[in-house]
C-alpha cells in the first residue's frame, strides 16, 4: 500500500503547504493529495489559497506525485480552464500529476450565483465536464455544444507527453457507478469495503483506489481531540449537509451539535503509532491501494517524525 500525505488547503498558508510537502518527502511519504477550496469549512481553519498556484509551486520543492482531492470542474471554474490548469500541472510535475474530480460542495461552488442543483444534475455535469477535459487533452481545436457547457474553437497548447489520469470521487451509489464508468481511479475518505467493491465490480476493475483521513497529532489523545474539535468540528456533521451548506458560518452552526469526544471516532488523535497503524489497516482491509493522512493543527512536524520513526517502517 502506498502511503501519502494530504495537504489541507483549508487550514494552512501556501508557505506552510510547501514546507509540509518538503517535510513529507523527507519523512518517506510517497505522494501528495491537496484539497481545492474557495472557503475553509470553518473560520478557525482560516485559509484557502488558490490550489493551482500551490500545485505549481509544489513542483519546485519536491518530486512527489500530486493528486487534487478533489477539484470540482463544473461550477466555479469551467472545465476548459481546468483542462489547461491540469495539463500545465502535469508538465511542471513531469507527468506526476493526477486530476481528482468530484461534484463539489455548495460551500465553494455557489460563489458566482449559480443554482445548486440536485445530485443527478451535478453528476451529469461532472460526466460532461470530464469528457470536455479529455477532448481538450487530445490536442487540436475543440468545439463542444453540450447540455451544460460550450467550448468554442479552444485548444490547449501546453500538454504533457501523456494525459493525466482522472480519478473520480464517489460516496453514494450513483457517484460510485459514475466513477467506475468514467474514472481512471477512485477517490473516497471512508474505509468502506462495500464502496470499493461496487467501484471494482461496476467497471473499475483493478484501477487505483485512493482514500484519505485526518489525524490530530499531539502529545496525548485528549490534546489531539481538543485540537481536532477546535479546527475540524465539521467532520462530525452528518449526511448531506457537507454538500449543501453555503458558508463557514453555517458549518459552525451545524457543528454546535457535534460533541468533542466525537473527534476520536472520525480522526486519529494523539501520538500513539498503533492508533495510526490501526486506522491505515482499516483502509487496507477495505481494499484501498493508497492512503493519504493529513495533520490537523500546528504540529505537523511531530506527525512526520512519528511516521518516519515508527509508522512507515512497520508498514514496509
Amino acid at each position: 500500500m502506498k502511503i501519502g500525505y494530504f495537504l489541507s488547503s483549508e487550514e494552512f498558508t501556501p508557505a506552510e503547504l510547501l514546507a509540509q510537502a518538503r517535510g513529507a518527502e523527507q519523512a518517506g511519504f510517497e505522494a501528495l493529495w491537496i484539497s481545492d477550496h474557495y472557503h475553509p469549512w470553518t473560520e478557525p481553519q482560516g485559509q484557502s489559497p488558490f490550489v493551482w498556484s500551490t500545485i505549481g509551486a509544489l513542483s519546485q520543492v519536491c518530486r512527489l506525485p500530486v493528486t487534487t482531492a478533489v477539484t470540482c470542474p463544473t461550477f466555479r471554474i469551467h472545465p476548459a480552464v481546468i483542462a489547461q490548469a491540469a495539463a500545465t500541472s502535469a508538465v511542471l510535475h513531469d507527468g506526476r500529476f493526477t486530476l481528482g474530480v468530484g461534484t463539489g460542495e455548495a460551500l465553494n461552488e455557489h460563489i458566482l450565483g449559480d443554482a445548486w442543483p440536485q445530485t443527478d444534475v451535478r453528476l451529469e455535469m461532472l460526466e460532461e465536464a470530464v469528457a470536455v477535459i479529455r477532448e481538450l487533452w487530445r490536442g487540436g481545436f475543440v468545439n463542444h455544444h453540450g447540455r451544460h457547457y460550450t467550448v468554442q474553437h479552444a485548444r490547449v497548447y501546453t500538454l504533457p507527453d501523456s494525459p493525466p489520469p482522472i480519478h473520480v470521487s464517489g460516496f453514494g451509489p450513483k457517484s460510485i457507478d459514475l466513477a467506475a464508468r468514467i474514472g481512471d481511479g477512485y477517490i473516497n475518505t471512508a474505509p468502506n469495503a462495500e464502496m470499493v467493491r461496487r467501484f471494482r465490480e461496476g467497471g473499475g476493475g483493478d484501477k487505483p483506489c485512493q482514500a484519505g483521513f485526518k489525524a490530530a497529532y499531539a502529545r496525548t489523545e485528549e490534546d489531539g481531540m481538543r485540537i481536532a474539535y477546535e479546527r475540524w468540528p465539521n467532520s462530525g456533521v452528518p449526511g448531506e449537509l457537507s454538500q449543501v451548506l453555503p458558508s463557514p458560518r453555517h458549518f459552525e452552526q451545524a457543528a454546535q451539535l457535534v460533541r468533542p469526544e466525537m473527534m476520536k471516532e472520525v480522526h486519529v488523535c494523539g501520538s500513539d503509532a498503533d492508533a495510526h497503524l490501526a486506522k491505515i489497516e482499516q483502509y487496507a482491509k477495505a481494499g484501498f491501494d493508497e492512503v493519504y493522512v493529513a495533520n490537523i493543527g500546528p504540529d505537523w512536524q511531530g506527525l512526520f517524525d512519528l511516521y518516519q520513526r515508527e509508522v512507515l517502517p512497520r508498514l514496509r
